[in-house]
Order: C-alpha cells, then sequence, then structure tokens
C-alpha cells in the first residue's frame, strides 16, 4: 500500500511539472523584454531557487557538469528566441524532437547498432517536422523554427549528456547552466531603464515555478515511477503549451503545425510504449544473445 502512494506521488509530481513547463509560451509571449534580457533575469530567478534549495551539493561537479550546463544554457536561450520569433505551438512541438536526435547520434557515442523501430521513428518524425515549414512562412516565422529546432538538438545533447554522467550531477548542471545565461544576459540588462511590475513578476514565476520549482518537483516524481511513466506524462507540457497561448494570448497554431505536432508526439509515444513492452523486451534480448 505505501508503494502505491508513493508512486501516485510519483505520478501527481511529474504532471505538476509538466504543467508548470508548459506555462512558459504565455509568458514568454506576454513579457514585453527582449529575449536575452527576458532568458538572463529567467535564469537568475532560477539559480536562486536551486542555490538556496541544494546549497553545498551544488558544489560537487566534475567535467561533465559544466558541458552539460553549456547545453543547458542552449535550450534556455534557443528557446526563449523561438517563441518570440514563432508560434508557441512551432516552438514546443519543434523542441520536441529532441528524441530524434538522441536515435540518431547515441549509438555513434556509445558504439552500438541502429535498431530498426528508432530508424522507423526517426523518418516519421522528420515528415512531422516538414510540415513546420509548408505554406505561407515569414522570414521571422522561419528564424523562430530554426531556433526551435537548435533547443531540440540542444536538448539532445543535454539527455546524451547527463546520461553519461552521475544522477549526482543532475542538479547542479542545470543550477550552473542558468548562472551561465543570467552572467550572458549583463550586457543587455544595462541597456534596461527600468522594469513593469507586469514583467517582473512573470519572469520571475517562469524563473522560480516554471524552471526551478518545476525540477525540482519532476526529480522527486522521477524517483517514484517508471522512465516511461515520466516520458508520456511529460507529453502535458507539448500539449497544453499552445492551449495557454491561445486561451491567453489569442495565438492559434496552423492546422499543419498541430498535425506535425500530434505526429511527432504520436511516434515518440509509441516507440516508447514499444520497447517497453514484454515482447519487444524479449525479442531484444534474444537477438542481443545471438
Amino acid at each position: 500500500m505505501g508503494h502505491l502512494q508513493e508512486h501516485q506521488k510519483g505520478i501527481l509530481a511529474i504532471i505538476a511539472a509538466a504543467i508548470l513547463w508548459s506555462s512558459g509560451g504565455i509568458f514568454i509571449k506576454l513579457i514585453t523584454l527582449n529575449t536575452i534580457q527576458l532568458a538572463s533575469i529567467r535564469s537568475a530567478f532560477a539559480a536562486l531557487v536551486f542555490g538556496f534549495l541544494f546549497r553545498k551539493k551544488l558544489f560537487e561537479v566534475n567535467g561533465f557538469t559544466f558541458i552539460n550546463a553549456l547545453f543547458y544554457s542552449g535550450i534556455l536561450i534557443f528557446f526563449v528566441s523561438a517563441t518570440k520569433l514563432t508560434t508557441a505551438a512551432n516552438a514546443i512541438f519543434l523542441q520536441y524532437t529532441a528524441p530524434i536526435y538522441v536515435l540518431i547520434f547515441e549509438p555513434m557515442i556509445n558504439k552500438t547498432r541502429y535498431e530498426k523501430i528508432n530508424i522507423i521513428t526517426v523518418a516519421l518524425c522528420f515528415a512531422g517536422m516538414l510540415l513546420f515549414f509548408t505554406g505561407e512562412i515569414t522570414p521571422g516565422h522561419f528564424a523562430g523554427n530554426i531556433y526551435a529546432l537548435l533547443s531540440g538538438v540542444a536538448f539532445a545533447a543535454f539527455l546524451v549528456g547527463m546520461r553519461k554522467n552521475k544522477n549526482d550531477y543532475q542538479f547542479s548542471s542545470i543550477f550552473y547552466g542558468n548562472v551561465l545565461v543570467a552572467l550572458v544576459g549583463i550586457p543587455s540588462l544595462t541597456e534596461l531603464h527600468g522594469i513593469s511590475f507586469s514583467d517582473l513578476w512573470q519572469v520571475a514565476f517562469l524563473g522560480v515555478f516554471q524552471i526551478g520549482i518545476a525540477y525540482v518537483i519532476f526529480g522527486y516524481g522521477l524517483k517514484r515511477v517508471l522512465a516511461i511513466e515520466a516520458s508520456l506524462i511529460g507529453m502535458i507540457e507539448p500539449v497544453l503549451n499552445p492551449v495557454w497561448v491561445f486561451i491567453g494570448y489569442g495565438e492559434a497554431p496552423s492546422v499543419m503545425a498541430i498535425t506535425g505536432g500530434l505526429i511527432i508526439i504520436a511516434v515518440i509515444s509509441v516507440r516508447a510504449f514499444i520497447l517497453e513492452s514484454p515482447r519487444f523486451k524479449t525479442i531484444n534480448n534474444k537477438q542481443s544473445l545471438s
């Protein structure tokens, strides 16, 4: 009974984290600061949260900590840039192409063979990605889509790097990534002649809750649920992100973007289900022994 309660707490924690992450799009759209200013102040708030919660633990570092911090800072800056320039739907769905790049590059890094299921997944997801670049598209939207793809690449590099490193350094990588973004934005912040209360509380919310508290809650939940559960529940973020933006900002994603996004989410989710199925594991184990 106790184990079941812990599992339920884990599921609720992952859901809460995904909902908090999904709030990024609407606030990035509403905040009037430029990309670097917004990213810098948001990360400063997030770093303060991590510093307060983890303190001495953040000084436990190794070489991978700072490499992963660099990848993480790329995620933050590219995603804010993408959300400012293109639709929130495009930004979040294209960022969620990260697993595709992991599937492509991880076998090269770990010297493992490409699985047929992964090749099919990549091909279908690329088809979904192409839909974001069809029809009428302005230069700003095109640039935003490219930034979103770069955010996905940085996310993939971060995921691979975190797998290579020990879990003990997980939060320190995120902490130093936020510190780096905060420092990069200092020159841009000197151009600010004050900040409105509306911008301040919204960017503070993003730093404290959408990044800081969300990652802490997610870390808590991840220890209590299966990886497949966390992965699938996390898909709440790209689904809700455009919804909040539509409700609070009036931005409607294109039909092509919705179709492409659904293809990407569906393909990645189905692949995760198949890989976790007992039949696939049995077949895979037999192949690895032969």
